[in-house]
């Protein structure tokens, strides 16, 4: 069983009709039972950094993420649930985030002739090995929603980058924690690819 976290901050129905598109029906909680029964567990998030934390605490989740992944249950964060599991956000500086992995997010730099936030597809350079890019070709394109990027205190964490307007942390791979910027239930073929690789996990 595949389970969403439902916090109130999630891109959940677009997730849950990509996965339904190959076959699998994730469970859409917030119960710490199902979640700690699960499979493979997902992450999802659109939105504020701070408020984002606050409602996975007042949902009292944090406890029940940090068991899930140190259990070694797949655990997949998209876009600002990537973001979560890092230590801290300049989105919300004085908001502690996770802390499951080291590193924190930045807001995206300034730069002429770039609008932030940064919408749109870019390539991806993409780590030998991967298991999230299994079959994938490197230098493929992915969606990308977000004015904060990832800085990972680890290279060896970092799955694939991208560049836009500085080098960003496109999608970690630690053991069974795995996390994407880029949304890739809205990445065509490619994301699919990426959720159904989660999916056999």
């Amino acid at each position: 069983m595949i389970a969403m976290i439902d916090y109130d901050a999630g891109n959940l129905k677009s997730v849950e009709k990509a996965f339904a598109s190959f076959g699998e029906k994730p469970v859409i909680t917030r119960d710490r039972r199902v979640l700690l029964a699960a499979d493979k567990v997902i992450l999802p998030g659109v939105g504020n950094f701070g408020d984002a934390m606050e409602k996975l605490h007042h949902y009292q989740l944090p406890e029940v993420i940090k068991k899930i992944t140190a259990k070694g249950t797949p655990f997949l964060g998209i876009c600002l649930g990537l973001q979560l599991l890092f230590e801290r956000s300049d989105e919300c500086r004085e908001v502690e985030g996770l802390s499951i992995l080291p590193g924190e997010i930045y807001r995206i730099p300034d730069s002429e002739g770039l609008k932030i936030p940064h919408i749109g597809w870019n390539s991806l350079s993409i780590r030998l090995g991967a298991k999230l890019f299994q079959g994938i070709a490197d230098q493929s394109y992915v969606y990308f929603v977000h004015s904060y990027y990832l800085k990972a205190k680890n290279a060896t964490d970092v799955a694939a980058t991208t560049h836009y307007s500085t080098l960003i942390h496109a999608s970690v791979e630690r053991g069974n924690v795995f996390g994407c910027q880029f949304h890739p239930e809205k990445s065509g073929d490619v994301g699919l690819r990426i959720l159904k690789n989660f999916a056999s996990l």
